[in-house]
């Protein structure tokens, strides 16, 4: 065979919310939908990041500082392992999960979320799935550029294991913190570290080279991550080929060993095919590894950033819930 493969071509079509989801899911697309698309600087453009980081830092402050108060969650802050972290404790643990830990690192194309998102989700986590909640506020680029981040989740996830047995610890992140979950782990084990009890993979950026199928099919569909980062994951890298397994942990060799790892996309998702592809090297590897697909959910959930509260997110919850009182 040569020459150019034939493409499949798309007439224009309008796509609307499925009746197949809840009314409140519907609504969140719509609203998706209608929100302007999201814009990024280039790569080499490093103090546009920087306002840019700026900018949503503002954004987030007043948005953290009402949702955690709504938490039921006590939230402190304080250095584990020489990184700053957030540290949610339930005022009452959900029985099933009892002395589990869930080390989470959060999203934000690498880039974004340090600070009050961060803490953010040190509550809302522990809220959600009624287990003590370890949020690491790892360092982002354009200052600290790869290997900062899994690094920072390395050093935390020591620290802890010095006091909190692995067994008892599930690491989880969401988008580019799936990335840098699964990037630690892989260290934490090439390091020789005894592993934690489970992953949780949120609809994760595990490929930066962004070769799935699903980076053509769902670009502006799905109305949270219209289209491919790679100005983001450019700055990320710093330089680093892309296919190094910690900047892009679906390239490792799983063979040598990972915990369980439960995974979570929707059918809209940007990241479809990254969760799909993890899913199958995993199990080609022997991994213990369980996938779940959402009807018509975009990137991170019914609600921007993760912050959706429809009936679909909690049942995301839920699943992590059984997950973590399964494996820790």
């Amino acid at each position: 065979m040569s020459g150019a493969l034939e493409p499949v071509r798309l007439p224009a079509r309008d796509i609307p919310p499925p009746t197949t989801i809840s009314e409140q899911a519907r609504a969140a697309l719509a609203a998706g939908a209608a929100s302007p698309a999201l814009a990024w600087p280039a790569a080499d453009d490093l103090d546009a990041w920087r306002a840019a980081i700026a900018e949503s830092a503002a954004m987030w402050e007043p948005v953290a500082a009402e949702r955690l108060a709504a938490c039921r969650s006590v939230v402190d802050s304080r250095p584990i392992g020489g990184a700053p972290c957030h540290v949610g404790m339930p005022r009452s643990q959900d029985e099933d999960v009892g002395r589990s830990l869930y080390l989470f690192v959060h999203g934000g194309a690498f880039v974004f979320g340090a600070g009050a998102y961060a803490r953010l989700w040190a509550g809302l986590s522990a809220d959600r799935l009624g287990v003590a909640t370890v949020s690491v506020d790892y360092r982002c680029p354009p200052d600290h550029p790869f290997p900062a981040g899994p690094e920072d989740v390395v050093a935390v996830y020591r620290a802890l294991i010095e006091v909190i047995d692995p067994a008892k610890i599930v690491i989880g992140g969401s988008s580019a913190g799936g990335n840098l979950a699964a990037a630690a782990v892989l260290m934490m084990r090439d390091q020789g570290l005894n592993l934690p009890a489970g992953v949780v993979l949120l609809t994760p950026e595990v490929d930066l080279t962004e070769a799935g199928d699903s980076f053509r099919t769902n670009a502006l569909l799905d109305v949270v991550l219209q289209g491919p980062l790679p100005d983001c994951n450019a700055l990320y890298a710093a330089g680093h080929d892309l296919t190094d397994p910690y900047l892009s942990p679906l390239h490792a060799d799983f063979t040598k060993g990972f915990p369980p790892t439960l995974i979570q996309t929707g059918t809209r998702d940007l990241f479809l095919s990254n969760s799909v592809l993890m899913h199958r090297k995993l199990r080609q590897a022997g991994v213990e590894a369980e996938l779940h697909v959402w009807e018509a959910m975009p990137h991170g959930g019914f609600g921007a950033f993760g912050l959706g509260d429809t009936p679909e997110d909690g049942e995301i919850d839920a699943e992590v819930r059984r997950f973590i009182a399964r494996r820790a």
